[in-house]
């Protein structure tokens, strides 16, 4: 993270041409306008573009990189209270030619929020079927790749479309009953009796909140100076009443295990990713799931955590690769024959 910092001020100074006082000022006064200038630059290096879908009145905002071709597109969904810029990291080590998108979930960031919205995992698999269905991404069968509440609603939109997609990958899903009960689990249920989120540390209201946020979520220490943590609270705090209730209802009976009811009828090649120092949720759900679908691969990443897509970038889309490579070489090859 610091060197992305360190970046940002070379480009500032030299390439974009700002003036280098105005940048720091904006820095110091402003730490969340360098986030999303953060964001913006990557885009723009990466060459993702950002578009906006439309089913009825309501809008999804993503990104694009690419066109549907003789590979699957690939879809990915992002995690609780994050938005489509979490995959940078990732498409940064995907090839060109794959046409890649990915969308900000109901109720984040540049997609619709309405309090008349569901935002079960069920009501967002929904929503999702239908961005899916409005930018014509189902033409052919996609790969799928979701990560913790995104993993859940992958792995039930796998479910309840089968025909939409020819491959999944699931990181460190949510909604599953795991055997291993660990802090994080406990506090959860906490906050589902009580009703009580004022004080979860999925929610930073603070810096510190903020950097023991990051602290739970990842197993590598990234070194994040204050302005930069500042940033990512000022960037949040708007969004943290919705941030709520939508844990609320994630905690809900109806979504708590959404994946785990769905599991058994995932019939596509699936692929599970997982750190095995994740704090938040725990990694022997990875047997669950290896164990409910047939022929499921399973790969266990040492010295990560949650934030597998970040800690891991290049890691990540190797394995993603790797497994859409060969599975829909198998698929083509049958075409053929």
């Amino acid at each position: 993270m610091d060197l992305d910092v360190i970046n940002i001020f070379m480009i500032a100074g030299s390439t974009l041409a700002i003036p280098i006082l105005a940048f720091i000022a904006s820095f110091l006064l402003w730490p969340s306008a360098l986030i999303r200038f953060y964001y913006w630059y990557w885009r723009r290096a990466l060459g993702m573009q950002v578009r906006y879908a439309h089913h009825e009145d309501y809008q999804f905002c993503y990104l694009y990189r690419g066109r549907p071709g003789s590979k699957p597109s690939l879809l990915f969904l992002h995690g609780f209270t994050a938005h489509k810029d979490t995959w940078l990291s990732v498409v940064k080590f995907l090839p060109k030619n794959l046409h890649l998108v990915c969308v900000d979930l109901p109720g984040h960031a540049g997609t619709t929020r309405s309090c008349l919205d569901d935002y079960s995992i069920n009501g967002q698999v929904k929503r999702i079927h239908q961005f899916v269905e409005s930018i014509k991404l189902n033409r052919k069968p996609f790969h799928l790749v979701g990560t913790s509440m995104g993993g859940s609603v992958a792995g039930v939109y796998a479910a309840q479309h089968p025909s939409d997609i020819c491959g999944l990958s699931l990181i460190c899903p949510a909604g599953l009953k795991a055997p291993n009960n660990n802090e994080f689990v406990k506090q959860m249920q906490d906050i589902k009796n009580s009703e009580n989120v004022h004080r979860t540390p999925l929610i930073p209201s603070t810096p510190q909140e903020m950097e023991d946020m990051l602290r739970l979520c990842s197993y590598v220490r990234f070194k994040v100076p204050q302005q930069i943590l500042q940033g990512l609270v000022d960037d949040r705090i708007p969004h943290n009443d919705f941030y709520r209730k939508l844990l609320l209802e994630l905690l809900h009976d109806k979504s708590c295990y959404a994946l785990q009811e769905k599991m058994d009828k995932i019939a596509v090649p699936t692929q599970i990713i997982w750190g095995k120092q994740d704090q938040v949720l725990d990694v022997s759900g990875a047997d669950i799931l290896a164990n409910a679908i047939p022929g499921c691969q399973v790969v266990i990443l040492d010295n990560c955590g949650h934030t597998v897509a970040v800690e891991r970038p290049r890691k990540t889309a190797k394995l993603i690769l790797d497994f859409l490579v060969p599975t829909h070489s198998t698929e083509n090859n049958k075409k053929l024959l």
